[in-house]
This record gives C-alpha cells, structure tokens and sequence, in this order.
C-alpha cells in the first residue's frame, strides 16, 4: 500500500467517518430515551471514546498497518482471540449498511415506495443494493483520490449542520426545554446511559478509529496521526451537542403532548424543518441526507476493505482477498466481498436504530481488544511501545471496562443477538486452526507466528470467550432490559469488577503467548 495520506486527509477520514447518519437522526433517538439530559450522553462518549481513542493512538503509533485494529488483537492474544474479534469486524461492516438505510429513509420522501413500515422493499432493497455498489466502485481507485474526494465531501457535512442549527434555533425557539416536560432527565439518569446505545450516540461518535485503519498508507504516522484522531473526535461531539440542543428547542409545544418520548419522526430534522416551514432548509437536508450517510459509507466501504484485507492476512479467512491492485493499491477483492456482507445485513434489519444498535457493541468488541493489546506489547519482556501517551498503566484497563459498560448499557434486546454473533466465530476458528501449518514467507508476512496445537490456543483465548459469556449472563440478569434481578447499580458494578478481572487475565495469556512465540 501506498504513502499518501497526511494530517488534514486523515482528520477529513476521521471526520467524515464520525458523522454520518447519526447526525440526522440520533438527536431524537437520544432524546427519546433520556430527554434533554442526553447532553449528558453526548459529553460522556465523547469523553470516554477519547479515552479509548488514546489507547488506538499508541497502537497506530507504535504498529503502523493497514487494518490495524484487526491485527493488533492477533499479535497479542493468538489466534482464537484475533479470529473472534475478526469475525466481530467482518460483522461490523454492517455499519455501512446503517448509513445506506439512513439515505433510504430520507428517500422515502420523495420513493415513498421503498420502505414498508420499516423495512425495504423489493425495489427499496434493489437501490440500497445499487448505491452499495456505486460506493464499491467509487473506491476502486487509488487512495489520494479516494482522500481528496472524502476532503470535498466533508467540507459539505460541516456546512449543512452548522446551517441547520442556526436556521432552527433561529425560527423556532422555546425557552425553559432543559426544565419542562418532565424536567432535565425525565426518564432518570440511568436513562442517560441507555441512550448510549439504544439512543444512536456510541454509534453516532463511533468511527474515531478511521485514520489508524489507514496507519499504513499515511506519511510520517507517528506525528499525524494522534492530532488527527482527536482533532476528528472533538469537532464531531462539539457538532453533536450543537445538534442536540438545536433539536431541543426547536421541537414544537404541541407535539410534546406526551413528553420527549411521543416525538417520533420518519426523518428527524428535515419534517422539523418543513414544521417551522423552513423549505429551503427542508430541501438541503434531504440533499445531505444522501450526502453525508453516503460520505460516511464511502469511507466506511474503504475502511472495510482494509479490515478484509487485514483479516486475509490473518488467516481467519482465504488469504485470496489479501491481493492489492498493483497499480492503484486498492484490496479489490476485499471490496467485493464486503459489497456483499453489506447487502446481506439490508435484509433482515432495513431500519436505521435496528442496525445501529447492534453495530456499536460489534465496534466496542474491538476497542476492548486493542486495550489488552497495548497492555501486552508493553508488559512483554523487551516490549516497548511508541510512549506517544502517558498514563497507559492505567488508561488500558479502563478504557476496556468502558468498553465493556458501553456493550452491557446497550441492553439485553440488543445483546441477546449480537454477542451469540459474536461467540458464532468459535466455529470459524475451528474451521480455520491448522496446528503449524504455515510457510516461513507467511509467519514474516503476518508477524504472529504460526498456529500453536489447538489447546494451547484455546487456552490463550479463553479469556475473551468467557468475557462474552459473562457479559450475556449479566445482561440478562441486569436491569438495562434484563429481568433484574440484579439490581442498579450493583449490575454495572458487577460488569466493572468481570472487566477488571478479565483484563489482568488476558494480559497475563497475551505475554505468555507473546514470549512463546518470540
């Protein structure tokens, strides 16, 4: 892969990748879960992803390399873990399929026949599959082009919102909104953290890791990259909050009849606007609609193929989609087995929140691995890291017992489905596990070192099976749609102290594993 990408290419990457759809529908969804103290939600995630952002920063600093945050997990747990949390990546590119169901539903209004209740239909599905192409082939090429056409895109996703929140707050303000309707948090604080998830906001401010996916093809990473990830973080929750408020304020006296939870719309900031009639606003934002999910899926198909690519490296699939184009340096054949997992995820869920909120526990699987990474390289004999952070000692563990609160505060509805998904990866594992079975080329190639016996494996990753098996056991037994039986707060007590205890676990079967192979 090529060398091309600087600091304002990657920041545009990391930008574009965290607004997207969320931006058009997350601030009712989050409003409908907490009421105005979601602004509490927002301020929370884009403090707690800065803190897991910093751990990816170490990581691209130290280990450049395309699909990073897949290969991490495997230099520094084996192959059950990176297997598990490939698999969980490959399921993730689902989140493309979130930003095409986005355009599909601001489409509606003009295709009314594309969506039935909130499905697609047979024709709805033919243009989302159509778009998912164009998208495919809008990557084909080389990646300064792709980063150039990203930069326009971007300059337009800044502009369209920063006019929305003016324009709203502008013809419609209500004052008192922070204390009417049930006042600040409504529906209690523990709502707050619902929001999270269910609300849209993790999804919405996920993408942060963009530009270390694109660590190997970036000139002078270790400068670039730290400014660029956090530059992209803070812009987007500023962008968010700016958002949140805007919609707030905005929302008419006489739809709040039934508090913030009888506000429903099909497309959330565009019927406001035609509300307060603001046409010509109503009008950009049904534009924006396909431009900015479609800016984000642009990025996210890139991003994917780098994830595929990555996972071929591995082995945890046919190393036959690890060929990149000589001339362009795109992994084409990544790109079309993506097209078709994207496709595949339009069929059962077609609905915005549906595949969001399954997604976001996909992209915090990875996150908490990469923290046990960093902890591994460090811990290591002779190991070392970038030193780009200070505080890692601490910030690692953390940042996987937010990671882990963030995936039990999504909610038994969404994990019930998600993590068996997840633990589904077991079987591919077995599939794959050949006990030494790779040529000298291939272990320099991929760093890891070739398969151990199958025990010995499944021993170095135990740790990552029994944190998905416990977190489904607490979550049924908790009180974020659980049967509750296990009481707040005690609930995400319980899931701190399962996180605190895994991670040791799997720091300790990652340097093992680590100097066994040296």
């Amino acid at each position: 892969m090529r060398r091309d990408l600087g600091f304002w290419g990657l920041t545009g990457i990391g930008f574009s990748n965290i607004v997207g759809s969320g931006w058009l529908f997350a601030a009712m969804y989050a409003a409908q879960t907490a009421g105005p103290a979601a602004l509490l939600s927002w301020i929370g995630a884009g403090l707690l992803c800065g803190l897991i952002a910093l751990v990816l920063i170490e990581l691209g600093a130290s280990r450049p390399e395309g699909g990073g945050t897949v290969r991490w997990p495997l230099f520094a747990s084996g192959r059950l873990v990176g297997t598990l949390i490939g698999w969980s990546t490959l399921l993730s590119v689902g989140g493309t399929a979130a930003e095409i169901s986005a355009i599909m539903q601001y489409a509606a209004h003009y295709l009314p026949g594309i969506y039935n209740g909130h499905t697609l239909t047979l024709a709805g599905l033919a243009l989302a599959a159509g778009l998912s192409v164009l998208l495919t082939a809008l990557n084909w090429f080389a990646v300064r082009m792709f980063a150039q056409l990203n930069n326009l895109i971007t300059v337009f996703k800044i502009v369209v919102p920063v006019v929305t929140v003016l324009a709203l707050i502008a013809s419609g303000w209500h004052s008192g909104r922070l204390t009417d309707h049930g006042g600040f948090a409504p529906y209690g604080y523990v709502a707050c953290l619902t929001a999270l998830a269910g609300g849209g906001i993790v999804y919405s401010v996920n993408g942060f890791q963009a530009p270390l996916d694109f660590s190997g093809e970036t000139r002078n990473p270790r400068r670039t990259i730290p400014g660029a990830v956090l530059t992209g973080i803070a812009l987007a929750v500023a962008m968010y909050l700016a958002l949140q408020l805007a919609y707030l304020f905005t929302v008419p006296e006489n739809l709040l009849g039934n508090g913030w939870q009888g506000v429903s719309f099909d497309s959330p900031f565009g019927q406001l606007a035609l509300i307060l009639n603001l046409h010509w606003l109503s009008s950009l934002l049904y534009a924006d609609a396909v431009i900015s999910p479609g800016g984000s899926a642009y990025v996210g198909v890139a991003i994917d193929a780098r994830h595929t690519y990555a996972l071929a490296k591995n082995g945890t699939i046919p190393r036959y989609f690890m060929k990149v184009n000589q001339r362009y340096g795109i992994p084409r054949r990544a790109l079309v087995i993506n097209l078709l997992v994207i496709v595949v995820f339009l069929l059962p869920f077609g609905g915005w929140q549906d595949i969001v909120s399954v997604m976001g526990d996909m992209y915090l699987l990875i996150y908490a691995a990469s923290a046990v990474a960093v902890a591994v390289f460090r811990a290591e004999p002779g190991g070392r890291t970038a030193g780009w952070v200070p505080g890692l000692g601490w910030i690692a563990p953390l940042s996987f017992v937010v990671a882990g609160e963030f995936v039990y505060w999504s909610g038994w509805h969404d994990l019930r489905l998600a993590l068996p998904l997840v633990l589904a990866g077991l079987l591919i594992f077995l599939a794959m596990h050949r006990p030494g079975a790779r040529d000298a080329a291939a272990i320099e190639r991929d760093g890891a070192g070739p398969s151990r016996p199958l025990g010995v494996e499944l021993r170095t990753g135990a740790w990552l099976v029994a944190y998905l098996i416990g977190l489904i056991v607490l979550s049924w037994l908790g009180t974020f749609e659980g049967s509750g039986h296990l009481p707040a707060p005690y609930d995400s007590i319980a899931v701190a102290a399962l996180a605190l205890v895994v991670f040791f676990w799997a720091v300790r079967s990652g340097v093992r594993h680590r100097t066994a192979t040296a």
